[in-house]
């Protein structure tokens, strides 16, 4: 009989309030599933990394692992990265067996977490605004994946609806349009008395702080309009159910993630030269750089260092292998994770990378 563990794998920051709280996430998951040791691990920037809590649940005598990224959508981390890194220890440890679960995607659960967070955000000032005099800025990480992006629309759409809010805007923190600065530009132009910012993202960072900062400064250019500023997801009860809703998927074989939306296997608009192309990690040459020190966890961990390459990507039930020998032209470009040192790796072009309204021009004042 095999002995099952659970890995939460997570993007890693060099902000150490985001690291404490993606702990605390972990540590809700784990309490959740008390009969299966748990561990997590980061894809760069902060210890330990995931090839280390891998290592620390095999010498636990796990034999089978049920991985799920730490994150709410699936977009270049969660189908390229993580799979990248946990492939690469799989086939380097023969007989442990890693199954890989879905992001937690649009989730009634997840709607009601945030729903909790704007309500929070309207409680604390006394001042009563009816909804429909106010607008819902929904603010996404921003990524390459059309479909990660998308669904930052529909939380939007779902909340606007259910909470009778005047109007709703989305933007994002980077990489997709618009920015931050543009969207909130764009939103004081409606006429509404209150616009609540909300960050739909799990945890705190330097972006998340810089959402904040530039509602601030909006806010202070147009004292007419009252902003509010809502908290994000965090360790919300009901998000820790869906994470371990997601790892208990993996068990019962529905963990299928979407990939009739997938820029890898079918033409979406903009991205068709992107369909078949090769997946792979970009991050091994940063895993655990950053923080300055090992963060304190579930356990003891032997460090070291890890180099992932191509993978398998199962993510709809079946294995399907990206080989190919055509070349696609790629734009090399910075990425800053945690705004303190950059590093450099490439990227395939978004379509319209110098849209007005985005990060084209790579002015940080515009997000």
């Amino acid at each position: 009989m095999s002995k099952i563990g659970v890995m939460v794998c997570g993007h890693g920051s060099r902000d150490e309030e985001a690291i404490t709280e993606f702990q605390a996430v972990a540590r809700g998951i784990a309490q959740r599933l008390p009969e299966f040791p748990a561990d997590y691990g980061f894809l760069e920037f902060a210890r330990p990394i995931i090839r280390e809590g891998l290592d620390a649940l095999r010498k636990q005598g796990v034999t089978r692992c049920l991985a799920v990224p730490g994150m709410l959508f699936a977009a270049g981390h969660a189908k390229d990265d993580i799979p990248s890194v946990l492939n690469k220890y799989q086939a380097d440890h023969p007989g442990f067996r890693i199954d890989y679960g879905r992001d937690l995607a649009i989730d009634l659960k997840l709607l009601r977490a945030a729903r909790e967070r704007i309500e929070q955000a309207e409680s604390v000032v006394s001042r009563k605004v009816p909804r429909e005099e106010t607008l819902l800025v929904v603010v996404g990480r921003g990524t390459s994946d059309p479909d990660a992006n998308s669904n930052i629309s529909k939380v939007a759409r779902m909340l606007w609806e259910g909470m009778g809010f005047g109007w709703t805007e989305v933007c994002y923190s980077g990489v997709a349009f618009p920015l931050v600065g543009p969207g909130l530009e764009h939103a004081v132009k409606l006429g509404y008395k209150r616009i609540i910012v909300f960050p739909y993202f799990l945890f705190t960072g330097v972006l998340v702080k810089r959402i904040y900062d530039i509602a601030d400064e909006m806010a202070a250019r147009h004292p007419e309009i009252e902003f509010l500023k809502a908290s994000y997801l965090n360790d919300h009860p009901l998000v820790l159910d869906a994470f371990a809703e997601r790892v208990r998927e993996i068990l019962s074989g529905t963990n299928a993630m979407n990939c009739q939306m997938c820029k890898y296997r079918e033409q979406a608009i903009g991205y068709e030269a992107e369909v078949g192309r090769v997946q792979e990690s970009h991050h091994h040459h940063v895993e655990g750089i950053g923080t300055g020190k090992a963060h304190g966890h579930m356990h003891e961990h032997d460090h070291g260092h890890d180099h992932d390459h191509a993978h398998h990507h199962d993510h709809d039930g079946h294995h399907h292998h990206h080989e190919h020998d055509h070349h696609h032209h790629e734009h090399g470009h910075a990425h800053d994770h945690a705004h303190g040192r950059g590093h450099t790796h490439t990227h395939f072009p978004p379509p319209f990378p110098n849209h007005p309204h985005g990060p084209g021009k790579r002015n940080p004042e515009r997000l």
